[in-house]
């Protein structure tokens, strides 16, 4: 059994002005993420081509030790917290598979991901058959409400609500935002439709840690957006030529930073 939930992030930006902020984005935050020899490797990022899909194939690994609750960190065996996320990026479909060397078969989270231009309101974009459709859990994330953020996570720097983009006007998004947006035609709108299927295959605690991955999912996935929003004016004029030199330069930064200083980034919540 796994579970798979279909979390649906509706962004005031077109699908390609997204496929730039998102890739500015993943480089901006890994930085944050880490540190002191732990954090984020990224082993590959290169074109690919296979069958009719072509994009950009990359391998990261993840070091997670000091960035999971404590009781995980007690129960865990050496490694098993070392994660490798391999991603297809065939824009505007997107796939990406975690997996840890130690569990093998009995843990994965895949992430299939559909950018369309419209808010959310498509049903079953992944074309899943009638019976695991049923089973979907759909769960909406508005970036401007701040009752879905961690107070932890709070910044107001990245707020929406509070935030107005000086090179596109864009913002502060107001409680009726997304309503509003569907009713502009000129207005700029998407929404990234991820399929999220998580595996967790343990004794006694599948329920638990497939239940506390899915949390962690929706605020990576909240906090990221919210991030990418706020961070508007500083990707909005570049291009994938851009993007490119920068993960270049960014990847060696990486290395770097594992290397020294002390572990930084965003921590897991408490499971409930």
């Amino acid at each position: 059994m796994v579970l798979i939930k279909e979390y649906r992030v509706v962004l005031p930006c077109s699908v390609e002005e997204y496929q730039v902020g998102q890739l500015f984005s993943v480089a901006e935050a890994s930085k944050n993420e880490t540190g002191g020899g732990e954090g984020i490797q990224v082993l590959k990022n290169e074109p690919y081509e296979k069958d009719e899909e072509k994009g950009q194939f990359t391998h990261k690994v993840y070091h997670l030790a000091s960035k999971v609750p404590k009781y995980l960190q007690m129960l865990a065996p050496e490694g098993s917290l070392v994660f490798h996320e391999t991603a297809w990026n065939a824009y505007p479909y997107c796939r990406t598979i975690v997996t840890n060397e130690y569990m093998k078969d009995d843990f994965y989270i895949k992430i299939e991901t559909w950018h369309k231009p419209d808010t959310g309101l498509l049903e079953n974009v992944h074309k899943l058959d009638e019976a695991t459709w049923k089973t979907v859990d759909v769960v909406p994330i508005d970036i401007a409400d701040n009752s879905q953020v961690d107070s932890s996570d709070y910044k107001a720097d990245e707020d929406p609500a509070m935030f107005q983009s000086v090179k596109t006007a864009r913002g502060p998004l107001g409680p009726n935002w997304q309503n509003e947006t569907d009713n502009k035609n000129d207005c700029p709108k998407m929404c990234a439709y991820k399929l999220v299927t998580v595996k967790f295959k343990w004794w006694g605690m599948q329920t638990k840690m497939e239940n506390f991955i899915h949390k962690q999912e929706k605020r990576i996935f909240t906090n990221f957006h919210r991030q990418l929003f706020c961070w508007i004016d500083k990707w909005v004029e570049l291009t994938m030529e851009d993007i490119r030199r920068m993960e270049a330069e960014t990847q060696k930064e990486l290395e770097e930073i594992r290397k020294k200083g002390s572990v930084r980034g965003t921590k897991a919540a408490a499971a409930e």
